[in-house]
């Protein structure tokens, strides 16, 4: 069974008219969860922090919200795809990053990769991959 999975603890950012994205949160399929990519938009404030270490941190929040939501959790992460705006943000990225999953082991697979965003002001984007704690 394919499950679509939406949370409001993370943004689900709609178009400037008003309509959805074709898209889902997450997908949970078995024990499997595939998120989309999350953003830096606080889903309380409705802002978009400026500063890259502050947009990196509200990214993770959001990723972890979404795996949360449909019964996962940050130890459970096992894949993350980055996108960045500029590659002059890769070492706070790695930075930030490390102190998140500090003590998670091992740390999620990961792949970086630098990118014209499409929104614009946001300078950094994460996909990721993990389970839910139901064996």
């Amino acid at each position: 069974m394919i499950e679509g999975i939406h949370t409001e603890n993370a943004p689900f950012v709609r178009f400037a008219d008003g309509t959805a994205p074709p898209l889902s949160q997450a997908i949970r399929t078995g024990d499997l969860i595939f998120t989309s990519g999350q953003g830096p938009l606080d889903p309380v404030t409705h802002e978009i922090p400026t500063d890259f270490d502050d947009q990196a941190r509200q990214v993770l929040r959001n990723l972890v919200a979404v795996f949360v939501a449909v019964g996962g959790s940050k130890d459970l992460i096992v894949k993350c795809t980055c996108y960045l705006s500029d590659r002059s943000h890769f070492t706070a990225f790695n930075r930030v990053y490390a102190e998140f999953f500090a003590e998670c082991s091992p740390l999620p697979a990961r792949t970086t990769v630098v990118t014209q965003l499409v929104r614009d002001g946001v300078l950094v984007e994460i996909d990721g991959v993990g389970r839910t704690d139901h064996q």
